[in-house]
């Protein structure tokens, strides 16, 4: 048996974002683009589409037909694919409109195809929270009608079983809400799952008596309910005596918001103390001004900083990593940093640290000031770039971070040095050299006999000033790995192989790909 003359000599890897070889497009700034084939447009499309939002090349309404277009292509040719792909897209890379689009969008093309096998299980897939079920019939109803398909229904019956608890009914079921409990409840018909028998058709028909405003008592098996119903009957004089038995507001479910609304006065630092305990990471996250600003006390603060960084709660939370850089950027006290640090580098797990030198580029350009990455967010596109490139930077002592635009500037990043800082301090020179996108420019400035190049940047390229292309502007036997942040459909370089690779969004699940083309080793698909 063979042991050592094994495989294809001197074959390069290949990784699974792959285009054409010869730009049969354009970017949108005009220079040749390599239009990828139709799973590697959808992943660098899906990993980035917040839906529903401009960008700066596309308006949201173009974004979302391509969007749809490309899953119900893919949906159709490659059933399994789409399978992996899209309860990856919503667990680890973190994208929760765009999985759930995906899932309903593949499913509706699939049946339109004749295709019916695995249909529930690929709506099921995708709603991992408990609001997502009537998100999930909100979007379908406003697009499609009130006929909702079977295998719809019942992979959001599945969801309801899995998700449906009293204290989600707590934190989501409101008249704000398009599909309250008590509607998905009568549309999908689930049945209590067979773990959750004893209270969960109690609380099924809670919600639909809710719904309906039938004034009947809660059920004895839903005591987080009863318990909630009875201290929210407290006169109002008597509100705040709760708040010195914290437990007493954990086991009715309540949350800051409730809270806020029933004690009718200020959340001062008693108020923040009492359901702090109780209150989930993201709100932690969001809250740490109000929690500065309510003068909450050192010892409370102590129990937030060890919840922002157990290793467990950072990745059962799945925040993106621009959600601690926007959290530090909100935060007006410096005693939340080391801890916003700290999560930080386990969000970004991913991200590796490279042997020999390395140049990283990340783009300043007007595109990427464009807005925010979401419409909740404070964050633009050229923060989260510059988040990657320093987080490369500062965990390398031989990495050379540089922004570009029209021209170049070089940004020293000290090994080990804060990311969130040197972040806030590279961001503050955004503009220092023009507007444009000139990405192969910016190769032919900066490349010194790097080992690798990493680009950070929507990949929107004008043509260089000297007529170098992207793929060109360094030697062919050097890798470069474009991080394409926003997803638009022509790539500035050919890539999939011959050292030339793209990967996408704006969290570090793909960058686990970049280790392995560097062992030699092929890439597949991240899920």
């Amino acid at each position: 048996m063979a042991k050592f003359n094994t495989g294809a000599a001197g074959v390069a890897p290949v990784s699974p974002v792959t285009t054409e070889a010869v730009p049969g497009g354009r970017t949108h700034e005009g220079a040749p683009g390599y239009l990828r084939d139709a799973r590697s447009e959808l992943f660098v499309l899906a990993v980035s589409n917040m839906v529903g939002e401009d960008t700066f090349y596309e308006r949201a309404g173009g974004r979302d037909d391509r969007f749809r277009a490309l899953v119900h292509r893919v949906a159709v040719e490659d059933g399994d694919w789409t399978a992996r792909f899209l309860p990856w897209l919503r667990g680890e890379a973190n994208m929760r409109s765009a999985s759930l689009v995906a899932a309903l969008e593949a499913v509706r093309a699939r049946l339109s195809a004749g295709l019916h096998g695995g249909n529930r299980e690929l709506v099921a897939s995708v709603l991992q929270r408990a609001d997502e079920p009537g998100e999930a019939l909100g979007y379908w109803t406003s697009r499609y009608g009130r006929a909702v398909p079977k295998p719809v229904k019942r992979g959001i019956a599945d969801a309801v079983r899995r998700l449906y608890t009293e204290r989600a009914l707590v934190k989501y079921d409101s008249g704000a809400r398009g599909f309250r409990f008590g509607d998905v409840i009568e549309l999908v018909h689930p049945t209590p799952a067979d773990d959750r028998r004893a209270w969960q058709g109690d609380l099924f028909a809670h919600a639909l008596d809710r719904r309906h405003n039938r004034d009947k008592p809660i059920p004895a098996s839903l005591r987080t309910l009863r318990d909630r119903a009875e201290l929210l009957a407290l006169p109002e004089g008597e509100r705040r005596t709760v708040l010195a038995t914290p437990q007493r507001l954990t086991a009715a479910g309540m949350t800051w918001e409730a809270l806020a609304g029933w004690l009718q006065g200020p959340m001062d630092a008693q108020a923040w103390s009492a359901v702090i305990p109780s209150m989930g990471y993201m709100a932690l996250l969001r809250n740490l001004r109000n929690f500065d600003e309510a003068g909450v006390g050192d010892d409370v603060a102590e129990w937030i900083i060890a919840k922002l960084t157990d290793p467990e709660e950072v990745a059962r939370s799945r925040q993106l990593p621009f959600r601690f850089y926007s959290a530090y950027r909100n935060a007006p006290s410096l005693r939340w940093g080391h801890a916003l640090e700290t999560a930080l580098t386990l969000a970004t797990r991913n991200v590796p640290s490279f042997a020999g030198r390395t140049l990283v580029l990340v783009d300043t350009s007007a595109s990427m000031t464009f807005g925010t990455i979401s419409a909740r967010s404070s964050v633009a596109p050229v923060q989260a770039a510059a988040l990657f490139g320093v987080t490369l930077a500062a965990r390398g002592d031989r990495v050379d971070l540089a922004g570009f635009a029209d021209g170049v500037f070089g940004h020293e990043v000290r090994p080990g040095a804060s990311v969130l800082r040197e972040v806030e301090r590279f961001c503050a020179r955004i503009g220092e050299v023009g507007h444009g996108t000139r990405i192969a420019d910016a190769l032919a400035r900066s490349w010194r006999g790097h080992d690798r190049v990493v680009i950070l940047s929507d990949m929107q390229t004008m043509t260089g000033h000297h007529a170098t292309e992207v793929t060109t502007a360094v030697p062919a036997s050097v890798p470069v790995y474009g991080f394409n942040l926003m997803g638009y459909r022509a790539a500035a370089m050919p890539t999939g192989s011959a050292n030339r690779h793209e990967f996408g969004g704006f969290s570090d699940a793909c960058f686990r790909l970049i280790p392995l083309l560097e062992a030699g080793a092929s890439a597949g698909w991240p899920f």
